[in-house]
C-alpha cells in the first residue's frame, strides 16, 4: 500500500508540473542553484526577463545573427534587461549562462509545441518581508505558561508526552555551566528550548557564598552566547539568596533584542548574569605590627 500511495504522489507531482509548464506566462524566483528548463518553440518567441538589467550572456548552440550555425536564435540588446529566443530545428535543445548581479543563472533551452511566451524571474522574497527571520509575538501569558511547562517537564514527559513532544531539554550534569562571581556562583542545572515561540528557559542554581544576604534584580537575568547577550523575556526569581544559602530560579529568552530569531541551540556554553544590588561583603583589615627580622648592629 505505501508503495501505491507513492506512485500516486509521484504521478500528481508530475502532472501538476506539466500543468505549470503549460502556463504560456509564468513567474519563478532567482535562484543560482538550480537549472531552469524553458521549453521554446519554432514558430513562437519566448522572452526571458530579468528585474534589472543583465550583465553577461553565453550559450552554446546559439546565433546570434541567423547566419551563423545554431540551434536557436537569440535577440538581447546590451543593457536590457530581458532576451529573447525561439528553436530554428526540431527536437533541438541547448543551454544559456545568463550573468546577473554577481550570480550566473542557467536556463536549459528544449523545442517543444507547447512553449513559454514569457518567463519572469523575481528576487526572492528577504526574511523581513516574510517574515521568517523576525521572533514570533509570545504574550506575557505563553511565556508563563513555558516557565510552567519548563517546572513540571518531568512530570508531563511521563504522564502527558505529547505536550512536550517538540520540546527540546537537556542537563548539564556531566559538564556544569557554573559562573562564579567570587561572593556567589550561578549554576545551569537544566535548560528547555521552545522552537514555535524561539524561546529558551532555564532553570538555574543562585549560590550565596557569604554570610549576608544575596539581593540582586529578579527581573535582570541575561544570558550570553559567544559574543552576544540576550535580556530576559520573564522570569521566577525572589531576589534573595540566604547566607550560605541557595535559591533557584527559572528564567527565558525570547528571540534577540533587535526583533529577530535567535535559533540558539542548547549545546552552546552559555554564561548567565544578572544584578546584584546588594553590596560586596566588607573585608576587614587589621594593621597588625610587624618587628623586621634583622640583627643588631654590630653582631653576626
Amino acid at each position: 500500500m505505501k508503495s501505491i500511495a507513492k506512485i500516486v504522489t509521484f504521478t500528481a507531482t508530475l502532472l501538476a508540473a506539466a500543468v505549470a509548464l503549460a502556463q504560456p506566462i509564468q513567474q519563478i524566483w532567482l535562484d543560482d542553484q538550480v537549472a531552469v528548463s524553458v521549453p521554446v518553440a519554432i514558430n513562437r518567441v519566448t522572452t526571458i526577463s530579468f528585474p534589472s538589467p543583465i550583465d553577461a550572456i553565453d550559450g552554446a548552440g546559439v546565433t546570434v545573427d541567423g547566419k551563423t550555425p545554431g540551434l536557436f536564435q537569440l535577440a538581447h540588446t546590451p543593457g536590457s534587461a530581458f532576451l529573447s529566443v525561439r528553436a530554428l530545428f526540431p527536437n533541438a535543445c541547448a543551454n544559456l549562462n545568463i550573468r546577473w548581479n554577481d550570480h550566473t543563472y542557467v536556463f536549459e533551452l528544449i523545442e517543444t509545441n507547447a512553449p513559454i511566451l514569457s518567463l519572469n524571474l523575481t528576487t526572492p522574497p528577504t526574511p523581513e518581508e516574510t517574515g521568517a527571520g523576525r521572533a514570533p509575538a509570545v504574550s506575557p501569558l505563553q511565556l508563563l505558561s513555558l516557565l510552567d511547562k519548563a517546572k513540571a517537564f518531568p512530570l508531563l514527559k511521563e504522564q502527558q508526552p505529547e505536550c512536550v513532544a517538540d520540546v527540546g531539554f537537556t542537563t548539564y550534569d556531566g559538564q556544569p555551566l557554573v559562573s562564579d562571581f567570587n561572593y556567589y556562583k550561578i549554576q545551569i542545572e537544566s535548560a528547555f528550548r521552545f522552537n514555535t515561540e524561539d524561546t529558551l528557559v532555564f532553570r538555574v542554581a543562585i549560590t550565596n557564598e557569604t554570610d549576608s544576604p544575596l539581593i540582586y534584580q529578579p527581573d535582570s537575568f541575561s544570558l550570553r552566547a559567544g559574543n552576544r547577550l540576550y535580556p530576559q523575556s520573564i522570569s521566577d526569581a525572589s531576589g534573595t539568596v540566604p547566607p550560605k544559602g541557595q535559591s533557584i530560579v527559572y528564567f527565558a529568552v525570547t528571540g534577540t533584542p533587535d526583533g529577530g530569531r535567535n535559533d540558539l541551540s542548547l549545546k552552546n556554553n552559555f554564561t548567565v548574569l544578572v544584578n546584584r544590588l546588594s553590596p560586596p561583603p566588607v573585608v576587614t583589615v587589621t594593621n597588625v605590627l610587624v618587628h623586621p627580622n634583622h640583627s643588631p648592629r654590630n653582631q653576626p
